[in-house]
């Protein structure tokens, strides 16, 4: 099993190829549906003007996203009253649902790495071909085991989004995933979709 740790260089990226089980180390950021909105249209296609401390968190990210990883995923997180911020759980959440967003955000920010489950689909896999990045498939219905591998959560941005939806900044170590689409044109998760798709068509052939 390899052991990343983050940042990730373009090389160690290029080394990784459908099936290989990792092991990351080291400071990540989670995003979902409302982060991936915020940043397409107030960074990147730039159709929404920026507001309150948008400017402030993007230079922030600019730092923390390059060579980095972004994780989908809702956390459930004690502490919220006291700012003692602990991750109880944070399994994935289904990825296909950023395909409109994540080729472009991972060229604007450099990311290297996206964390989820179910796969995504050919913008994001030419996107991790082109910046260079991978697709990490982490382990559904594992939340809490998930969660241990959370050393420390350093802070949150955008926490008005919501708990599941902000941006949360979290030092993990050993964080268990496996490549599934690779910087070399190679997903699993296309081959399993079309193999589904041959069985399917050759069962609704056969007579009853």
């Amino acid at each position: 099993m390899k052991q990343l740790t983050i940042p990730i260089s373009d090389e160690a990226i290029r080394s990784l190829k459908v099936g290989e089980p990792v092991m990351l180390s080291g400071v990540m950021i989670t995003g979902r549906d409302t982060v991936h909105k915020w940043m397409m249209e107030t960074f990147i296609k730039k159709t929404r003007a920026p507001q309150g401390d948008d400017m402030q968190v993007y230079e922030e990210l600019k730092k923390l996203l390059n060579g980095a990883v972004i994780y989908h995923c809702g956390p459930v997180v004690s502490g919220l009253d006291t700012k003692d911020y602990k991750f109880v759980a944070d399994g994935p959440t289904t990825s296909i649902r950023e395909e409109p967003y994540q080729a472009d955000v991972m060229k604007h920010f450099n990311l290297k790495g996206v964390i989820g489950k179910g796969g995504m689909g050919a913008k994001t896999l030419k996107g991790c071909q082109e910046t260079p990045g991978v697709y990490f498939h982490a382990i559904g219905g594992a939340a809490s085991f998930i969660a241990q591998s959370v050393k420390k959560v350093l802070g949150v941005y955008k926490l008005e989004f919501g708990t599941p939806e902000a941006l949360w900044v979290i030092e993990v170590k050993d964080f268990p995933v496996v490549v599934t689409m690779d910087a070399h044109g190679d997903s699993q998760h296309a081959v399993i979709d079309e193999s589904s798709k041959e069985v399917l068509d050759r069962l609704l052939k056969e007579p009853y």
